[in-house]
C-alpha cells in the first residue's frame, strides 16, 4: 500500500471518528440530555380590585406603564365618602357629649349617697352605661368612615408593570371588582415541561440554562421545584357518563410533559421579560460538562 493510500485510508478513518463522536454528542444532547423547547416566561399578576365603590374621578397610569410600589393608581370620587366622614364624626361627637353628661349625672347622684332613690342610681349608671356603648359604637364607625375614604385611592402593592389598562375616568367602580392589573417585575420565573423520560436528569438545586426564543444571550437559573400531578384525559366523562378513553395505537407511547418550576439567578442586560414568551432550558448534569458546553452552543440555534 502506498504512503498516499494509507494516508487517505488514516484520513477516512480520523474524519468517521470525529463524525461519530460528533453524531453521538448530538444524540445525547438532543435524546438524552434533561433539555426542553416547551418553555414558557411566567409572572404574578396582581389583580387589584376597589374595596369601595364609586365613579372613577382620575387615572395616573397607562397601559404597560412601570409603577413603583405605593404609586397611585387611580382615584375614586371621594364627596359621598368625605361626607360619610362628616356625618360620623358629628355623630361621635355627639356620643361623647352624651357620655359627659351621664357620667357627670352618676357623679352627683352617687355623691347625694341617701338623699335619693337607690332605683334613680341605677338608672343613672345603666344610662351611662348604653352612652359608653353609644360612644364606642361612633368611634367605630368613625374610623370605618376614614378607612373608606383611604381606600377611595388604590395604589400598586408590587414594583410591576400595568397591563391590559381600559380603566377610564368616568367608569364605575364596583367593590371586589377587578379592574387594574399589574405584572409583579420581581417574580419573573420559568415553567419548563419537561418529557417524563428526561426527568431523571433533573434534580432540585441544579443549575440551568434558558435560551429565550427573542434574545441571544443566555439566561442563568436553578431547579426550584417539580410538578407532581398533569391532568389525565381518560378520566374525562362522557354526557352518558362514560369514561372518555383516547385511543392509541400499541406501538407507539407519547411521553407525557411534566411541568417543572426554574427560578431566575441572573438576566443579562438589554433581556426584556415578559410573561408568556418561550423558553428552551436545558439542566446541567453532573460529570457532563462537555456535553453541558456542547448543549448552550447548540442553544443558539434553538
Amino acid at each position: 500500500m502506498s504512503i498516499n493510500n494509507l494516508f487517505k485510508t488514516l484520513a477516512t478513518l480520523v474524519l468517521g471518528l470525529v463524525a461519530l463522536l460528533f453524531c453521538t454528542q448530538l444524540w445525547r444532547a438532543y435524546v438524552l440530555a434533561p433539555w426542553t423547547r416547551d418553555g414558557r416566561v411566567s409572572a404574578h399578576v396582581i389583580r387589584m380590585a376597589p374595596e369601595v365603590s364609586g365613579q372613577v374621578e382620575h387615572v395616573l397610569v397607562g397601559d404597560n406603564q412601570w409603577v413603583a410600589k405605593g404609586a397611585l393608581l387611580y382615584r375614586i370620587d371621594q364627596r359621598a365618602y368625605l361626607l360619610a366622614q362628616q356625618q360620623r364624626a358629628a355623630e361621635l361627637a355627639e356620643a361623647r357629649s352624651v357620655f359627659a353628661h351621664r357620667t357627670a349625672q352618676l357623679q352627683r347622684r352617687s355623691q347625694l349617697g341617701d338623699a335619693i332613690a337607690r332605683e334613680e342610681t341605677d338608672n343613672a349608671a345603666r344610662d351611662l352605661a348604653v352612652a359608653k356603648a353609644r360612644l364606642g359604637a361612633a368611634q367605630s364607625q368613625l374610623a370605618q368612615a376614614q378607612l373608606d375614604l383611604e381606600r377611595t385611592t388604590i395604589r400598586s402593592p408590587v414594583d410591576g408593570y400595568v397591563t391590559q389598562l381600559r380603566l377610564q375616568p368616568g367608569d364605575y367602580a364596583v367593590a371586589g371588582t377587578t379592574n387594574v392589573f399589574v405584572v409583579d417585575a420581581h417574580s419573573f420565573w420559568v415553567t419548563a415541561y419537561f418529557e417524563e423520560t428526561k426527568l431523571p436528569g433533573v434534580r432540585l438545586g441544579a443549575a440551568t440554562s434558558i435560551k429565550l426564543m427573542g434574545f441571544a444571550p443566555l439566561l442563568e437559573g436553578h431547579v426550584a421545584s417539580i410538578g407532581r400531578g398533569i391532568a389525565d384525559g381518560n378520566e374525562l366523562r362522557s354526557e352518558g357518563g362514560l369514561p372518555q378513553v383516547a385511543p392509541t395505537f400499541s406501538w407507539i407511547r407519547l411521553a407525557q410533559r411534566v411541568p417543572v418550576r426554574i427560578e431566575l439567578d441572573s438576566v443579562p442586560p438589554g433581556v426584556e421579560l415578559a410573561a408568556g414568551m418561550t423558553a428552551s432550558v436545558e439542566v446541567s448534569e453532573a460529570g457532563a460538562e462537555r456535553h453541558w458546553r456542547l448543549s448552550r452552543w447548540l442553544q443558539a440555534f434553538m
